[in-house]
């Protein structure tokens, strides 16, 4: 070993140490080292004390050094895991996190329990992304027929990207919300959605790697945050069948204001919040069996 060449121990001590001061994750300098060097988390314990190769020092170190500085850990690997599967992701499309993991674990608990019988149903995933929510559920229940939409033409491409490195079955159309899916008069049996949710006066506590780095319009409607469900519910009973089960991820604030939307819509539905493993509400979950609206 060189004089001045590391240890991989030594390279993370000295990355942990930046990225901590720095108010970053420090499990971050884990992860970036793993795609440098192409390892699995149990190869780097298992050779901590090995020489880190001289060019994937500079890279890695490279790496750190702009995580420090604010970009997302996930646009410098371009990967992020959901549901136990690699999702490509960049500038153009949110990060999918974890909650929303749950909230398509309740979707699927939902329609199994409307619809026992594993018979072909119609989803629809508005306002889509990198794909993450709708190639799940394509993958997670054969019966599911996926349609799903987005505004951006950049996201739909990441989206398409990611349908075809993972084999699912997604149909993908450019739109504003339902406007797509009413012009080609499709009929859904599941329609889910993470909305821009976050009031613009919450975006300034949000951390930097978040707000100069993820799409804005994809974070917040720049009004009160419930914009966008309002917009969405108005328009629902144009695209469900007579029965129907509706998602929506929220902010763990919105679950009342989001309900009494539905409500209000959909006097007969049967509503119910789900909370995520930290305890905070996440999703609203509606079963429909009159897909009329209230009069």
């Amino acid at each position: 070993m060189k004089n001045n060449q590391r240890t991989i121990f030594e390279a993370l001590k000295w990355a942990s140490s930046l990225l901590t001061e720095a108010g970053r994750d420090q499990n971050a300098a884990k992860l970036l080292l793993m795609h440098v060097l192409g390892w699995s988390r149990s190869e780097l314990l298992a050779r901590f004390h090995d020489p880190l190769p001289e060019a994937q020092d500079r890279l890695f170190s490279e790496f750190v050094t702009q995580h420090e500085l604010g970009v997302p850990v996930q646009h410098l690997t371009g990967v992020e895991f959901f549901y136990g599967r690699p999702f490509e992701v960049n500038k153009h499309v949110l990060i999918p996190r974890p909650e929303t993991e749950e909230v398509v674990l309740a979707a699927l608990n939902m329609v199994n329990e409307v619809f026992p019988h594993d018979l072909p149903l119609t989803a629809v995933d508005v306002g889509t992304g990198s794909g993450a929510i709708a190639i799940t559920l394509a993958l997670e229940k054969e019966s599911l027929s996926v349609i799903a939409t987005d505004i951006s033409r950049d996201a739909l491409a990441v989206a398409k990207r990611n349908q075809e490195a993972l084999g699912a079955d997604v149909h993908f159309l450019h739109g504003d919300l339902l406007e797509p899916i009413v012009d080609h008069g499709i009929k859904v049996d599941l329609f889910i959605s993470n909305p821009p949710y976050i009031a613009v006066e919450e975006m300034d506590s949000l951390s930097e790697v978040v707000t100069k780095h993820e799409p804005v319009n994809a974070l917040t409607d720049g009004r009160d945050g419930l914009w966008f469900y309002q917009r969405l519910v108005r328009d629902l009973h144009n695209v469900l069948n007579k029965q129907a089960v509706v998602v929506f991820e929220i902010g763990h604030t919105q679950a009342q204001d989001v309900k009494a939307l539905l409500v209000q819509a959909f006097p007969t539905a049967n509503v119910r919040i789900v909370k995520d493993i930290n305890g905070k509400d996440r999703a609203v979950c509606v079963h429909i069996q009159n897909g009329s609206p209230a009069e």
